[in-house]
């Protein structure tokens, strides 16, 4: 390689004058100077200033200009020795990483040899004086609580009682009450958790990002976007149809052989998703750009899928007005609409280069960062180079193509129900991410119209900005739903026994974030399979004339839609709001006794009460409804007259509590067979891809508005009941009746 002196360089001579740098600012040095350099850097890195003067003599050249030259060939030497170093590091890190895993995998299947079962683990006796020192602490704790409330009553408090747990599982046990009411029974304690999970990262985040590691970064993310672009503009050898579905995925054989990697981890468990897809979208590449390069903004533009983004550091912060050349090290937590799908964590790198006027590619590519955090992973993954290219249209368009690349450890506990839709690519691929990018554009443009074209069938809606104030009241509704129904490593969900092999997942929290009520929150959710298409699943859940056939509260009562807005090019994409009459509704339910009886009733109404402060003659319910090749959404929550009249004139809704409940649909990744046993029609027919729908339902109740209030195992059951009864309706709705 040949060096040359510049001018304005950093050992410029400041009493040079501007034309004499201009004419100096490139000097080419020649074969034979190179030649002689070279050989004497070998010998003496660091020449003085007798052995400079005598090179310059030799060659030609000044003083200075031997000096700079040395000085950029040991700096060019020091990156060299830098990137080997790193390399051999890597390639470390990674064969370690590959003992782990086959070391785990042989754990498995170690036996005891004295009693044929698992071995005992090498910390159990540190394990149990610990638990003995806890168990310690606890009873001089109850002694000394006891002896306060002695003091307080007048009275010795007699023996507590030991409180057996019912459920072998991660939850506590506690007796409790609620709105004044006692609750007998048996109790269940589950693990309170201190807040909402929406701002929470369990995981540790680096700090400090040195400067050399940052160069390694940018050489990285460079890398990746250049294999990136290819993977976009390439069709064969890279990408062919898939015999299944049509879609287009990675020939990994062809991919392995022009993009080989040399510290790649093979193993029998590790198994690779890849997937292209493309589409158009409502919005111009710039604006997409900036939503890209900014975690939140991100995070808001696929609440479906990303649970929480995070950016920890700003490596290059690129060019003001394109984010050209900008490189962020980000945090994100993936997830399917499910607690039976573990969700998926990355740290990686997102680098945007403007490849030319109105064309920009972002690509994404997995970094490893500190051993610590590495193993704070559930199992590994790491995003290959992924992105996307943004193509701007002249109609204020843009054409987005979409390529998404993992390898994972293909042991995470999917549970099988979901099996087919994850190991097909569908739950995480790019149809997925391009179908919510479509959508979520289109609600975005129905957001900014500034003329009021809702069907506003009582005249509620008065101005422009009182839907747009509506559309983020909803919007923030199924943010906070989706939030809740991740399986997050941070958001832990108990299994209960209940319907076929699924069952129904418990969780609660104690809600203190801004729009949402304060108190303890109790969520619970289960998924069925049904064999009918995602279309007619979602028409059924979307349509307010079949709504009492699976409304369990509403108790066959009718719904009035009072106010309707279409955010989206399909019609199931809506805001709607729906007035249930209070009165007709408590006076039905006290001969409904589907449940566990009055004590059941309470909870309910309780809940619904306090969410909504109901004191006015009507309860309104504020659903929306979205879908896209990929899955559906129907999601509603109670909510009073005052908020909706807050949001109708256009004011702060952010303070509104919401408390959402509702379903999520999505194929159920096999083949279409052709022989569905539910009512369906090809008119309906969402995504001819799958067979069958995947159907979640998940209901919130908040339990109590005090913060330090036990969770008794009554409300469970409640919970419980109220989904199983749901459950039962939808199948009798939908003609089916699981063997």
């Amino acid at each position: 390689m040949e060096f040359g002196s510049r001018g304005g360089g950093s050992g410029e001579d400041p009493d040079v004058s501007d034309s004499q740098r201009r004419k100096k600012r490139y000097h080419r040095h020649t074969t034979r100077q190179i030649q002689q350099l070279e050989a004497v850097f070998k010998q003496h890195p660091h020449p003085d200033e007798k052995q400079r003067n005598q090179l310059s003599k030799d060659l030609g050249l000044e003083p200075r200009q031997i000096k700079f030259w040395f000085q950029n060939r040991r700096t060019q030497m020091k990156a060299q020795h830098d990137r080997a170093d790193n390399s051999a590091l890597k390639a470390e890190n990674d064969k370690i990483r590959c003992e782990n895993i086959a070391i785990r995998e042989a754990l498995k299947n170690v036996i005891c040899p004295n009693c044929g079962g698992p071995p005992v683990g090498e910390d159990s006796y540190l394990d149990e004086q610990k638990l003995r020192m806890e168990n310690a602490r606890l009873k001089e704790e109850l002694d000394r609580v006891a002896s306060i409330a002695a003091k307080c009553i007048g009275r010795p408090i007699s023996q507590i009682p030991s409180i057996q747990p019912i459920l072998g599982s991660s939850l506590d046990l506690s007796v409790g009450n609620f709105g004044g009411l006692p609750m007998g029974g048996p109790s269940l304690d589950l693990d309170l958790l201190p807040g909402s999970s929406s701002s929470v990262i369990s995981l540790p985040l680096p700090t400090g990002i040195p400067e050399m590691e940052k160069a390694l970064m940018s050489e990285v993310a460079a890398n990746a976007l250049e294999e990136l672009i290819r993977l976009f503009q390439a069709n064969e050898p890279f990408w062919m149809k898939s015999p299944i579905d049509g879609r287009e995925v990675l020939n990994i054989e062809n991919y392995q052989r022009i993009f080989p990697k040399p510290n790649h981890i093979k193993h029998p468990n590790i198994r690779i998703e890849a997937s292209r897809d493309s589409g158009v979208v409502i919005m111009n590449g710039l604006a997409l750009v900036d939503m890209f390069m900014d975690s939140n903004k991100w995070a808001e533009l696929f609440p479906t899928i990303v649970l929480r983004a995070k950016t920890i550091d700003v490596i290059s912060s690129g060019i003001v007005g394109n984010r050209s050349s900008s490189l962020l090290l980000m945090y994100a937590e993936m997830q399917v609409l499910s607690p039976l799908v573990p969700t998926r964590e990355f740290y990686f790198l997102r680098y945007c280069q403007q490849i030319e006027e109105g064309l920009w590619a972002i690509g994404d590519v997995s970094f490893d960062l500190s051993q610590e955090i590495q193993s704070s992973l559930p199992f590994y993954i790491r995003k290959l180079p992924s992105g996307c290219l943004i193509q701007d249209l002249p109609n204020g368009c843009s054409k987005v193509t979409w390529v998404e690349h993992v390898e994972l450890e293909d042991k995470n506990p999917t549970h099988l129900i979901y099996r087919d839709l994850v190991h097909s690519g569908m739950a995480f691929g790019a149809e997925r991410w391009i179908n919510t990018l479509q959508r979520m554009c289109e609600r975005f443009a129905c957001l900014m119209v500034t003329t009021s074209s809702s069907r506003d069938l009582s005249g509620v809606i008065p101005s422009p900005e009182g839907r747009r104030s509506l559309m983020k009241l909803s919007q923030r509704m199924v943010n906070n739903f989706c939030t809740g129904l991740g399986a997050s490593n941070g958001h832990g969900w108990t299994p209960l026994s209940g319907l076929n092999d699924v069952g129904i997942r418990v969780t609660v929290h104690k809600s203190s974030d801004l729009g949402q009520p304060n108190g303890v929150v109790l969520s619970a959710a289960t998924t069925l399979w049904l064999p009918v298409s995602p279309q007619v699943v979602f028409n059924f859940f979307r349509d307010d004339r079949t709504r009492s056939q699976w409304d369990v509260l509403s108790n066959g009562n009718s719904v009035q839609e009072v106010a309707h807005i279409a955010n989206g090019s399909h019609p199931g994409n809506c805001i709607s709001v729906l007035r249930v009459s209070l009165l007709e509704f408590l006076i039905s339910y006290f001969d409904y006794d589907s449940y566990c009886g009055l004590d059941i009733w309470f909870i309910i109404m309780g809940s619904f009460l306090q969410a909504l402060n109901a004191s006015q003659n009507n309860m309104l319910i504020l659903q929306e409804s979205c879908t896209d090749p990929s899955g559906s959404l129907v999601v509603y929550s109670p909510i009073d007259l005052q908020a909706i009249n807050i949001a109708m004139s256009g004011e702060d809704t952010s303070y509104v509590p919401l408390l959402p409940s509702g379903f999520t649909i999505s194929p159920d990744g096999q083949p279409d067979q052709g022989g569905g046993a539910g009512p369906s029609t090809s008119s309906n027919m969402q995504g001819s891809s799958s067979s069958g729908s995947l159907v979640t339902v998940a209901f919130q109740i908040l339990v109590s508005t005090l913060p330090s209030a036990k969770l008794n195992m009554e409300s469970v059951t409640t919970v419980s009941n109220l989904i199983n009864t749901t459950v039962h309706q939808i199948k009798a709705a939908l003609n089916y009746s699981s063997s």
